[in-house]
């Protein structure tokens, strides 16, 4: 494993504060969390890519942490906390990958995303259950996730695409 250079940690600490910013930029919001953004995503998923696996999850806890601390709350509960938060925020540095080629890249994009989908689909079946009323929870969970976070991979997947180019002739040292 490499070890984290100071360019690491400050582009991840500038990355994470782009993507917080990104947050707030809502196009759509769910009534029980969760929401379309401008992107928010991407740059953690940039970081992992450009970075690799281990430095991208650390990047994506960290900012998992910060929408813990800074956004609504729905609950404090431990396990909300991980499967919400820390678990599936630090999942889009699977994004890490497979970063050899542009599909590669797009295909860590659709990885690190379906593992933060994932993560609030267990949530949402061990957690929310009782939102689901009749329907049944893991087909409630699904949906419910799916409605923003199928609008969001289409954007992320868009955002990294077109910077792509960028992404590739950055140094990495």
């Amino acid at each position: 494993m490499r070890k984290m250079s100071t360019r690491m940690l400050v582009e991840a600490g500038m990355m994470i504060a782009l993507a917080q910013i990104l947050s707030y930029l809502k196009v759509y919001e769910g009534p029980n969390g969760g929401s379309v953004t401008a992107g928010s995503m991407v740059p953690i998923l940039f970081y992992a890519v450009r970075w690799g696996v281990r430095p991208g999850i650390l990047a994506g806890v960290v900012y998992g942490i910060l929408q813990f601390i800074l956004g609504p709350m729905y609950s404090t509960h431990i396990l909300c906390i991980l499967l919400d938060y820390i678990i599936p925020f630090g999942l889009l540095g699977l994004a890490g990958l497979l970063k050899k080629s542009f599909a590669g890249v797009l295909a860590g994009v659709f990885i690190g995303i379906l593992g933060r989908f994932i993560s609030h689909v267990l949530s949402g079946v061990i957690l929310w259950a009782s939102y689901a009323g009749d329907t049944n929870p893991w087909i409630f969970s699904i949906g419910y996730n799916s409605s923003y976070l199928l609008p969001e991979l289409i954007i992320s997947l868009i955002l990294v695409g077109i910077l792509y180019k960028t992404l590739k002739n950055l140094p990495n040292n």
